[in-house]
């Protein structure tokens, strides 16, 4: 059997400024690159035609012909982790594994399994930071204890972050790369999908929206935002990279990356929060769960302008503006009071940038259950929210043709008697 040492690629699919793989290629000889396609996750999506799938699959292919040209590929496998390791250890005498570490309940209880099935033969799982600037464990609070608060957190966080002092993991010793031209990537339909009509935006960092990120972002109707959201999840493009380069344009679009941190090392800390409110008392409100208003929602059907495009542009494209998203994630929990994992589930299935932690975050932030959460008695008004950043219906009438038309439908529920619903629902249910 051939001696090699393993590159596992999950959430860092590029070859440039990747830690795990230069670690990999650095201390070992004969690395062979691996993907799998791991059933446990794709087994889950109801859509065959998912754009997040033929996303992953179009980037292991490009990274597949970019080894090829270094006289090595990339092996990929579909099916569950425990299984296509034990599979590879009967196939190639295994040296050591390497990966980057991801931070997912699921993903953490993955390696778990993972290292001690490797352990048993003697091979060592090694993991390696890659997706964060600062993981889990390296911004506490005095006591040693994680933030659960994003400005204190943020402010930590800057103190530390230094630009300059920001590793960039080149050059690599491709020399040492496992040498083979034999190896051939699976096609999406013998997994059983299929391609998307959905595009996927340009993972090339556009310096002059984040330039002016701070004063664009709000504004459905604008180019303004980054759409860089699918590239970080899948780690297509390098967070150290980004991170710098929004230190040098725009402290807004930084603050962003850094929610994004405060959110992942909230799920670290608190797995439970996947299907349990963050604030525990926030368990007992008794949502109405309304199915047909439910649906009216998904549709983009509600009556509100504001809340319709935003539904109708996700369902379109993948993609929901990050304001239109919090206005939609408001109504949902406060006008109709339905409960927020519904929307949080609607959104994973249809977001390509969905990543849990920031969906969960976000959602929660909403409903006023989670992490450093707007008041329960904070009720987005959408019709005043449309009025501030889309004033003259740019962005509505973009996703709502029949907006001035008999086959619009009226508002499926009053504002001012909604808002009153909600308070008047948390405030009973928090103080029971």
């Amino acid at each position: 059997m051939k001696k090699v040492s393993i590159f596992w690629f999950r959430r860092d699919l590029r070859l440039d400024d990747n830690h795990g793989l230069f670690e990999a290629l650095k201390d070992n000889e004969n690395v062979l690159p691996l993907f799998i396609f791991d059933k446990n996750i794709l087994d889950k999506l109801e859509n065959k035609a998912d754009a997040r799938v033929e996303f992953i699959h179009d980037q292991v292919s490009k990274i597949h012909q970019e080894l090829s040209k270094k006289g090595s590929s990339i092996l990929v496998k579909y099916g569950e982790p425990e299984a296509i390791f034990t599979e590879l250890s009967n196939d190639f005498e295994i040296q050591s594994v390497h990966t980057n570490r991801d931070y997912e309940p699921y993903a953490n209880d993955r390696d778990e399994k993972v290292a001690k099935l490797l352990n048993k033969k003697d091979i060592q799982l090694h993991l390696y930071k890659d997706q964060m600037i600062f993981e889990p464990g390296e911004i506490l609070n005095g006591s040693g204890e994680f933030y659960k608060v994003f400005t204190p957190f943020s402010k930590v966080w800057l103190s530390k972050f230094d630009p300059e002092k920001i590793k960039d993991f080149k050059p690599m010793h491709w020399k040492n790369l496992f040498q083979s031209h034999s190896l051939e990537i699976i096609q999406l339909e013998e997994m059983g999908f299929k391609k998307s009509e959905i595009s996927i935006p340009s993972k090339t960092a556009n310096e002059e929206v984040i330039s002016n990120y701070h004063e664009t972002r709000d504004f459905p109707a604008k180019n303004g935002t980054s759409r860089l959201g699918i590239h970080l999840r899948f780690g297509t493009i390098s967070i150290r990279k980004l991170a710098v380069k929004a230190s040098e344009l725009n402290a807004t679009f930084l603050n962003e990356l850094i929610w994004r941190e405060f959110y992942m090392m909230i799920l670290a800390y608190n797995p439970q929060v996947v299907d349990k409110a963050f604030k525990p008392a926030y368990d007992q409100i008794p949502w109405r769960n309304d199915e047909e208003e439910f649906a009216a929602w998904c549709e983009g059907m509600t009556g509100y302008p504001i809340v319709d495009a935003g539904m109708r542009e996700l369902n379109e494209t993948g993609y929901m503006h990050n304001r239109v998203r919090m206005v939609v994630a408001s109504f949902l929990t406060k006008h109709l009071l339905i409960d927020w994992r519904w929307g949080e589930t609607y959104f994973a299935e249809k977001l390509l940038d969905y990543e849990l932690s920031s969906n969960n975050g976000g959602w929660q932030w909403a409903a006023g259950t989670g992490t450093d959460a707007q008041p329960y008695f904070r009720v987005f008004n959408p019709t005043s929210q449309q009025e501030k950043f889309d004033k003259n219906w740019k962005y509505i009438k973009k996703w709502i043709l029949e907006i001035n038309s008999d086959k619009y439908p009226k508002p499926i529920v009053d504002h001012k008697f909604a808002r009153q619903r909600a308070i008047n629902t948390y405030k009973s249910a928090l103080n029971q």
